[in-house]
């Protein structure tokens, strides 16, 4: 009798433990409706390659509406302060109709860098792209003076 109450406490529990965790799975697994996901775009990604230090870079991402309804683009947020969106602010897309988010980053610290541009649209939708590079150091001083250069100019 207490290997079936057992048994049957252990079944009652592993029922409970999966039907708790089967709508967090779901929940997660979720995935966004093609006709919700209309903003088009290009490039998700961009990668600036090695850029000098203390000189500031931009890119420009072009975005579609590919959707049937229009399309408004409610706020565009960077990863950090170093990197800066601008783009055309409460303006409605009709469908096919594009628009330009220009996305600058101020290449002041050394070393390579990847940043995320989150792309927020018709109320909960969001898309991200992401910038990347490599910002080389660039010298303290100016090149030394060649003299050798100058002695050959002379003669």
């Amino acid at each position: 009798m207490k290997k079936i109450i057992t048994a049957f406490a252990f079944l009652s529990i592993s029922f409970i433990a999966q039907a708790q965790n089967a709508p967090a799975a779901q929940a997660v697994q979720k995935p966004v409706a093609a006709a919700e996901d209309n903003l088009g775009m290009k490039e998700l990604e961009y990668d600036f390659g090695r850029i000098p230090q203390g000189k500031p870079v931009t890119h420009i991402f072009t975005v579609e509406n590919t959707g049937k309804d229009s399309l408004t683009i409610s706020n565009v947020q960077a990863s950090c302060g170093c990197t800066t969106p601008e783009w055309e602010r409460n303006k409605a897309l009709a469908p096919g109709e594009k628009t330009k988010i220009t996305v600058g980053y101020n290449a002041a610290a050394e070393g390579p860098f990847t940043k995320y541009i989150t792309i927020l649209y018709n109320g909960t939708l969001n898309k991200q792209v992401t910038i990347k590079g490599e910002v080389w150091k660039t010298p303290a001083t100016s090149a030394p003076e060649n003299k050798d250069l100058k002695a050959l100019s002379e003669d």
